[in-house]
């Protein structure tokens, strides 16, 4: 079975209902999350990734699990290496996104910047790409690896929940294994949306499940900042993309894994898996 699949309307009441009970109780969750022990670890996880990109995580990094995802080698060629060893992604969305020359990118969690690197060879000089980041030793280390690059690449501190750019500003906008991170998902899409212009992408790979996540992973921020604990269950992610008024048009089922055996054991339990998705603001 071909891992693209078009999704379908969910126009049954039943269905309306059930979506309703279930977004209620993941709000629940996302309260119940201590949102600055939350915050510290996820920073404390990826100033880790970027200082030290050698050590054993939850999670693969580099450019052998780049290229598996289906990176181009070539294109990789151009990026500057200490953004590929600390490249912690859980999919390819490139294809999805179709970037063009000239267009505007935002990166939502751009860490070390090989997205924001990758997508800048797309863009060209004539457009531009910005990478997003609370991180302060990921934007450090961003920053000094686009030394002498144009100009078309910056990168700043901020919150995915709440974007330092424009309304309508943006052609598409980016983010790979990050958006699970958050707290406020909702909030999230919402700023993905306002800062698109209209008709603009949404291409994101990120952590999802098949089952609703038990309160004792869904409720401990260490979990979370290993990508685990915060995966919503797909179709109340995506219901989340669509409540911000965008158009779901193609999910993908990545060929990722984590590699500790706490987060495998998660993997099969729950159904944990990366989807990379394409959505289209209206």
């Amino acid at each position: 079975m071909s891992p693209y699949f078009e999704l379908s309307n969910m126009t049954n009441e039943n269905s309306n209902i059930q979506n309703l009970i279930a977004m209620t109780a993941i709000t629940e969750i996302e309260q119940s999350v201590n949102r600055i022990d939350l915050e510290a670890k996820v920073k404390q996880m990826y100033k880790d990734v970027a200082e030290h990109p050698e050590k054993k995580y939850h999670f693969e990094m580099g450019r052998a699990l780049a290229e598996r995802l289906g990176y181009d080698p070539k294109t990789l060629d151009q990026i500057p290496s200490g953004a590929i060893d600390s490249f912690a992604g859980v999919g390819y969305f490139f294809g999805l996104a179709n970037i063009q020359p000239g267009q505007h990118v935002v990166d939502l969690g751009s860490g070390s910047g090989m997205d924001v690197f990758y997508a800048s060879q797309q863009t060209g000089s004539t457009g531009s790409v910005v990478g997003i980041d609370m991180t302060d030793a990921q934007l450090q280390k961003a920053t000094q690896l686009k030394a002498g690059l144009d100009d078309h690449i910056n990168f700043h501190h901020g919150y995915i929940e709440q974007l330092p750019i424009i309304a309508n500003s943006m052609d598409v906008v980016i983010s790979n294994g990050v958006i699970n991170l958050s707290s406020d998902k909702r909030k999230v899409f919402e700023e993905a949306a306002r800062v698109l212009k209209p008709g603009g992408k949404l291409a994101i790979s990120d952590i999802v499940s098949e089952k609703q996540l038990p309160e004792s992973i869904a409720c401990n921020s260490t979990y979370w900042a290993a990508c685990i604990g915060g995966a919503m269950q797909v179709d109340q992610y995506l219901q989340l993309i669509t409540d911000a008024q965008m158009d779901v048009i193609q999910v993908v089922n990545n060929p990722y894994a984590f590699i500790s055996k706490g987060a495998m054991g998660a993997t099969q339990n729950y159904g944990i898996k990366s989807i990379s998705v394409l959505a289209i603001k209206k």
